[in-house]
Formats: C-alpha cells, sequence, structure tokens
C-alpha cells in the first residue's frame, strides 16, 4: 500500500475515533434530544471515513458513509434517536471496529456488511430496520455502463449548470466519468493528461474533481471524476478510455435534464442548510466572544507526540542499567569518603532520581484507556439478560504504568460480567425486594500510597455464605473443622479455588466463580491481591490492589545468613525485633501475639534452605507482610534498609521457582532475590 507509513497513525486514530462514537452514542441515547451530541458523533464518523477514503480501505470508508446518513437525518432532525436505530448504529460500529482489527493485524479491512448496509438504508427510507430482510444487490461490475442518471456524484455550480442546460439543448449528451488508475502507477499525472487527450478527441471537458490543478500535482488516490460532453456513444467513449495503459476501470453515467433537475434541488437544499449551520454557528461565536474573557487566553493546547511502547521499553531497561550503576557508584563514594566525589555522586542521584520519575509517568496511562470499552459491554449484556443496569465509572484518570494497563483488562472484563449476570437481579425481583428495578454497577479506581485500587461493586444480590460453603464441602475445597473457623471474608475467598462455583446454572456469560481462580492468578502475577466483601441482599464489592509500576519498586533489603533477599514494600505492614520467649506453637506451627493478633511466622532460612552460620540468638528480627487480610512473619536474621531496585526476571530455566519473583543488582555486583510474599503467606 502506498500510505504505509502512515498506517500506524490512521489505526490509533481510527480507535480513537471510534472509542469516541462508541462513548457519544452512550450518551444520546441517555439525552436522545440533545444534537450537540450528535454533532460530535458526525464529526467523528465523518473524519474516519475521510482517513479511510485517502487510505484506500473503500468496504470502510462506505459503511461509514451509510451510518453518517442514518446521522445526519438525526441531525436534521427528520428521524429519532430511538433505542432500535442506536442498536443497527452500534452494529454498524461494531463492524468498523472489526474491519479496524483486521487492519491492524495485517489484512485488507475487508468485511461482509451486507446485513448492516441493508438495515441502514431502511432506515434512510424511514423504514423499519429488519435484518431478516436484507438482499443483497450486487452493484455494477468496475466498468460497466450505467445509464440510469441516478447515481450523481458531482456537484456544479450556477455557471457550470448553464452550460449543461445549454448543451442538452444543443443535441449534446452529458457524462459523468469515473476513471480508476492502477494502483501501482507511478507517473499518475502523465496518465491523467493521456485520459484528458482521449476525451477531447470526442467533446470537451467542463469540470474534474479533484480540479485539474490538484489531478496536476497527484494529490489524488486512484480515482477522478469528470463531467464530459459530447455527441459520441457512451460505450466508445469508455472503450476509448480503456485502450490508455494502467486504467483499471472505467464508471461511465448518463446525466439528463431530469437528473439535473433533480442535482438543482438537491444542492439547493444542502445550500438552505450550509446557510443555517453557518447562522447557528455565528451566533454561537458571538456568544463565546461575551463570554471570553477580555485578556483574550486561550484554551492551551495539550502537544503531545506518539512514541512506539518499544522504544520506552529499550528507554526504561538502559536506565534500569544506570539505576544499579548508580547504587555501585554510591557504594564506591561511601567506602572512599571523598568529598568531591561524594558530591558528585549525590548531584547524579538527585538527577538520576527526577528522570526516573519523567521515564516512570512517560509510561504512565489512565485506567480510562480499559474502562472505556465497559459501557457499550454493560449496555449490550443487560439487554441481553433483560436486566436494567447503570454503570458508574469513578477516578478513570487514575494512571497505571502501561504494562499493567495490558494486563488487568480481560479479568475485569470477567468481574464486570460476573457482577451484571449473578449480581444484579431481574427488575421483577429487585421490585419484590424494594430495590428499584435498575441495578447499580460501580467501577471505582483510586491512588492509595504506592499502590491502585480497583474496585467493581454491585447493589444486587450479594453472596450467600452458606451456599459457598457448603458448595466448598462438597467439592472437598474445605474440612467440616476449617469451616467451623472460617469468617466471612475467609469464606468468600473460596470462590477463587480453581474450578469452583456456586451458580445453579452455567451460563456463557459468567458463573460466579467458573474463572475467578484465572482472575486472581492474573492479578497476583503483576503484584495484586483481590479481595471480597459482601452482604446477602445487598451487594457485593471487589476490591484490587494493584502496583504502580512493575519495573523500578521499593524494597526492604533483608540479610538471612550471607544473602540477601529483597521483600516489596507494598507487601509490608512494618518490621518488629521479638525475643524468643514470645514465640508460641500451635498446629505445628510457630506464631506470635502481635499487637493482640496471632500471626504465624515463616523462617526464610527454611523456606529457602540456607545454611545457618551464626550462633542463636536470643532475638528474631521480622518482616510482618500482608495479602489482604491475612498477615504472616518473615523471620531474618538481619534488616538491611529500604532501596530502589531494577526488577528482573530469573529467565526461562528458571520458571516457577517457589516464592521468588525476580531478582536484582544490588551496588556491590550482588545478586538479590526478591520474595513473592503472596506464595508464603498461602
Amino acid at each position: 500500500m502506498s500510505h504505509s507509513e502512515y498506517l500506524e497513525v490512521f489505526i490509533d486514530e481510527s480507535q480513537e475515533h471510534l472509542q469516541a462514537i462508541n462513548d457519544n452514542l452512550l450518551k444520546l441515547e441517555v439525552s436522545p434530544s440533545d444534537l450537540s451530541i450528535v454533532g460530535e458523533i458526525f464529526r467523528s464518523a465523518h473524519t474516519l471515513k475521510g482517513m479511510a477514503a485517502t487510505m484506500g480501505f473503500e468496504d470502510l470508508a462506505h459503511l461509514t458513509h451509510n451510518m453518517e446518513n442514518v446521522l445526519d437525518l438525526i441531525r436534521n432532525q427528520k428521524l429519532d434517536a430511538t433505542s432500535e436505530v442506536l442498536d443497527v448504529v452500534f452494529e454498524a460500529v461494531d463492524d468498523l471496529e472489526a474491519m479496524v482489527g483486521d487492519i491492524a493485524s495485517g489484512g485488507d479491512g475487508k468485511r461482509d456488511v451486507t446485513k448492516v448496509v441493508v438495515m441502514l438504508e431502511q432506515i434512510e427510507k424511514g423504514e423499519t430496520p429488519d435484518a431478516g430482510k436484507a438482499v443483497h444487490t450486487p452493484s455494477p461490475a468496475a466498468g460497466q455502463l450505467e445509464l440510469s442518471g441516478s447515481s450523481i456524484i458531482e456537484s456544479y455550480d450556477e455557471f457550470e449548470m448553464t452550460v449543461l442546460d445549454q448543451s442538452f439543448e444543443q443535441g449534446y449528451q452529458a457524462y459523468q466519468i469515473e476513471v480508476t488508475l492502477d494502483e501501482k502507477t507511478l507517473l499518475k499525472a502523465a496518465r491523467v493528461f493521456m485520459v484528458f487527450e482521449v476525451l477531447e478527441q470526442v467533446g470537451e471537458v467542463i469540470k474534474s474533481t479533484p480540479s485539474a490543478e490538484e489531478l496536476e500535482e497527484e494529490k489524488f488516490d486512484e480515482r477522478f471524476l469528470v463531467t464530459l460532453l459530447t455527441k459520441v456513444d457512451g460505450e466508445e467513449v469508455r472503450q476509448r478510455i480503456l485502450k490508455v495503459s494502467e486504467i483499471t476501470a472505467v464508471d461511465i453515467r448518463s446525466l439528463d435534464k431530469q437528473a439535473l433537475q433533480a442535482l438543482k434541488e438537491t444542492q439547493h437544499t444542502q445550500s438552505d442548510k450550509q446557510v443555517d449551520v453557518e447562522k447557528a454557528e455565528e451566533q454561537t461565536e458571538k456568544k463565546t466572544a461575551t463570554t471570553t474573557p477580555s485578556d483574550k487566553k486561550g484554551v492551551e493546547v495539550n502537544k503531545t507526540v506518539r512514541v512506539n511502547i518499544e522504544r520506552l521499553d529499550v528507554l526504561m531497561n538502559l536506565f534500569e542499567e544506570l539505576v544499579i550503576d548508580r547504587g555501585r557508584l554510591e557504594q564506591i563514594a561511601s567506602e572512599l569518603n571523598q568529598n568531591e566525589l561524594n558530591e558528585t555522586v549525590e548531584r547524579m542521584s538527585r538527577i538520576s532520581g527526577d528522570l526516573q520519575e519523567i521515564i516512570l509517568n512517560m509510561r504512565m496511562m489512565p485506567v480510562e484507556q480499559v474502562f472505556n470499552r465497559f459501557p457499550r459491554m454493560v449496555r449490550s449484556l443487560s439487554k441481553e439478560l433483560n436486566k436494567k443496569v447503570n454503570l458508574e465509572i469513578v477516578g478513570a484518570e487514575t494512571e497505571l504504568d502501561r504494562t499493567i494497563i495490558d494486563e488487568i483488562g480481560d479479568p475485569l472484563v470477567h468481574l464486570i460480567r460476573n457482577s451484571i449476570d449473578h449480581g444484579i437481579e431481574t427488575p421483577e425481583v429487585r421490585r419484590a425486594a424494594g430495590k428499584p428495578e435498575e441495578g447499580t454497577v460501580i467501577l471505582r479506581a483510586f491512588h492509595s500510597g504506592n499502590n491502585v485500587f480497583i474496585e467493581i461493586e454491585d447493589d444486587g444480590a450479594g453472596i450467600d455464605r452458606d451456599k459457598v460453603l457448603q458448595k466448598a464441602l462438597t467439592n472437598g475445597v474445605v474440612t467440616e473443622e476449617d469451616a467451623a473457623k472460617m469468617n466471612d471474608s475467609q469464606v468468600f475467598q473460596l470462590l477463587f479455588a480453581p474450578g469452583f462455583s456456586t451458580a445453579e446454572k452455567i451460563t456463557d456469560i459468567s458463573g460466579r466463580g467458573v474463572g475467578l481462580d484465572v482472575v486472581q492468578s492474573t492479578f497476583e502475577s503483576i503484584g495484586g491481591v483481590v479481595s471480597v466483601t459482601s452482604k446477602l441482599g445487598k451487594g457485593s464489592l471487589f476490591s484490587i490492589q494493584l502496583p504502580l509500576t512493575l519495573s523500578i519498586i521499593d524494597v526492604m533489603l533483608v540479610e538471612v545468613a550471607d544473602e540477601k533477599y529483597a521483600i516489596p514494600l507494598s507487601s509490608i505492614v512494618e518490621t518488629a525485633i521479638v525475643n524468643k520467649n514470645e514465640v508460641y506453637s500451635a498446629h505445628n506451627q510457630k506464631v506470635i501475639d502481635f499487637r493482640g493478633k496471632v500471626v504465624p511466622l515463616v523462617f526464610l532460612s527454611d523456606i529457602f534452605a540456607v545454611p545457618e552460620k551464626r550462633e542463636a540468638d536470643e532475638l528474631y528480627s521480622l518482616v510482618i507482610v500482608h495479602k489482604g487480610e491475612k498477615v504472616a512473619g518473615l523471620v531474618v536474621d538481619s534488616l538491611i534498609g529500604q532501596h530502589d531496585i531494577v526488577l528482573k526476571s530469573l529467565g526461562d530455566y528458571l520458571t516457577d521457582v517457589f516464592a521468588i519473583s525476580g531478582a536484582t543488582i544490588l551496588g556491590n555486583g550482588q545478586v538479590a532475590l526478591i520474595v513473592d510474599t503472596n506464595a508464603l503467606i498461602k
């Protein structure tokens, strides 16, 4: 394709416009009389059509054009934005998204959209859209002569209209000719010149689209239009043009007096509309002028540059190496204790710290990137399930690292589908329970410390604790003895057991518990923690705690014998030193009574089989860590302190190492393993 260098920009911008169309269609459904929303949708669709035509994706451009016709009727108040009409427009948007997706994956963007095109045309004619009546009428083959005069594709000014009128009186025929050049044509202007030469031998060209100057400068794709006055038969004209090499198709349309009259009326109507639009714009401008502050300070334009994420990854990797070397330099400087060196290293540390913040911020994206696909999904699901659901999104501007954003989409989709299918009840059930017919699902994101929390809350039926416990006992997930001691939070956590489901009827939408183990493992793989709270009859809340970034993290360095380990600060509650006398045994497990709570102890020297080299001490150094509400105390030999470290994977040879999530290189060149506290608590 001749525009391959622009393909990436085309895909990005098309996806943005489609998302804007989706968002505004949902707003239009709520406020069908708000024509400003229709204007926004129309502008996005019009821009998308123009881009698709420029890039040569004709199917995409044609479908957008059909959709645009329906939007134009709504915009001019000739059609109401009913739910049935918007269903068809949404279906067209689905097809457009599929076509752009196909182009993004290397395809040509072609797709059979006959059904939706017919429905859009039915709406245009004022008929009720009926997919069952969709009949595909093949369009004339490229180059086929069409003398119906019904397909007028050029407009004329008053002078050109007069010329056409006079030519009909003098016995001339008028043809609109669409010429398509081979897409591999190198000298397009030369071919256009040859076509014009052929046409001037048989008649007179009175108009071309694009203009003669633009054709000469090759400012067109492969197609151009000309209007010819001639006394020669249309078929002969077509054959003459086809003799020019590198012409792939010639489509000729006859233009008679009747067609010209119809065109005059159409142009007159469009002219009136344009005047109305210009007046409205003029009034808006006046209104804006009166409300604009006197200093005329315009809206600040947010200047951005699109950068490929791979380049940011390379930048991040290089900076990570710099962080490792910074740690090494700091250690050397402290050992040498030389003033000038210390000052230089301190300044370098400060600058690299600022640089680190900028690079991390460059990788940050608002969770809106993930959230904005959900309103449309909720609309479709609620219609499918005959439920009334209102999705509220709070904190969509909250930012997360791009790598985490890429991972959380699918598990969030599952949790939301889960809430709608098994959380929100049908309108009849809600009415009987004294609730409003419309259920509410709140999708919330917010920052807290070094983490981002995402919550999915519904006001549905809630989770039946006894039902969950009974199912867990039946499946052998827990024993009778364990079940008797479990609190509500621990019972709800059973939902994440593999293959666990309380759904009496498994649907293709979701089952409360089906796949929740996968949801949990996906979040845990990026350092997240999932917890559930619920009240029967009131609703449920799924809360996900996520780290801000995965590459450079804050850790507490600890020592076990001669080995050093890093424990992520996001998992640490606090550190403590306790006497051996305070340690008790319960169920073959060493525990301590810490602030009124029984905390089990985990000896890292036993977990990682570290050879003991020190004499037994009377005191234990503890790092108290948590996973949700579960807490454990990691026993280490000494606490070194807090550090910024670069998280490195262990590679393909060391997969599934128990309780180790990666490694880092310290300032002295030594490798420290990063402890996966979630695995230890589990």
